[in-house]
This record gives structure tokens, C-alpha cells and sequence, in this order.
């Protein structure tokens, strides 16, 4: 989106007839749904196989690598996504030394949320209640809080 060099020619490419008003996004996508469809396709086939034929063998094989694919893309998938969600963090977080390196290639956010903190002011004479917002921010090797900047 920052590069506008970039936009245009995505724009004259999308719009060109060969590309069938596609956007990037489905042909990023396209071979993702191909695979989930060759399974599938090699359900079907196993379906139809006799048992303990050698057409059958060949069509387990070809299911077991294809099983092994999707798996392994699925993974990737949700590693790339998971490196996107630090990257987004980090962005949006501001520290006031940098000696916590947010984006790692191991690390992982599992879960994120706004809290509200209460802070007791017992120096007075009645006890006094504040709120104030706070977000949770666990990762598979730490926690992080954080608040917003005001």
C-alpha cells in the first residue's frame, strides 16, 4: 500500500483481460484450493481402487504425500501469519529501551486482550479505586503488558 509505483502496475495487471479481473490475492491462493481439491480427487480414486491392487498402493502413496503437502503448507501458513501478527505488534508498541527484541523467528502470540487494572490509593483517608486500561499480551515464551499511550 506505502508504494505507489507498486499499486499501479497491480492495478494494470488485474485489470489486463488474461487476468479475468482476478486479484493477486486469488492467484496467491489458487494453488492452495488445487491441492485441497486433488485430495479429493484421490478419495474418489481410492474409493473406486480395488483393494490390495497395485493401482491401489500407488493412490495411497500419492494421498499419504499429498496429506503430507497440505499439512505442510498449512503450517506455514499459520507460521507466516503468526510473524505478521509480531510484525503488526511491534508497530503498534512502543518501548522505552530496546532490549526486547518482539519479532523472533520461535516465537509465537497465543493469545491478547484488554484488561482493566485497579490501583488502591491507601494514602488517603477513604480507600480509592482507579481503573485504567491494560492489555495482556502472552506469547509461547513470555508475557507482555502493555497500556496505551496517553
Amino acid at each position: 500500500n506505502g508504494n505507489a509505483g507498486f499499486q499501479q502496475v497491480l492495478e494494470r495487471l488485474e485489470s489486463d483481460p488474461v487476468c479475468q479481473r482476478l486479484s493477486l490475492k486469488s492467484f496467491l491462493i489458487l494453488p492452495f484450493q488445487r491441492i485441497t481439491r486433488l485430495k479429493l480427487l484421490l478419495q474418489n480414486i481410492l474409493k473406486r481402487t480395488h483393494p490390495g491392487s497395485e493401482e491401489e498402493v500407488q493412490a495411497t502413496q500419492a494421498y499419504d504425500a499429498l496429506e503430507k503437502l497440505i499439512k505442510d503448507c498449512n503450517e506455514n501458513v499459520q507460521r507466516m501469519k503468526s510473524t505478521e501478527e509480531l510484525i503488526y505488534l511491534s508497530q503498534k508498541i512502543e518501548f522505552e529501551c530496546k532490549i526486547f527484541p518482539l519479532i523472533s523467528q520461535s516465537r509465537r502470540l497465543v493469545k491478547c486482550g484488554e484488561l482493566t487494572a485497579l490501583d488502591f490509593n491507601t494514602l488517603s483517608p477513604k480507600w480509592k479505586v482507579t481503573t485504567r486500561p491494560i492489555y495482556l499480551h502472552l506469547f509461547n515464551d513470555c508475557l507482555l503488558l502493555s497500556r496505551p499511550k496517553e
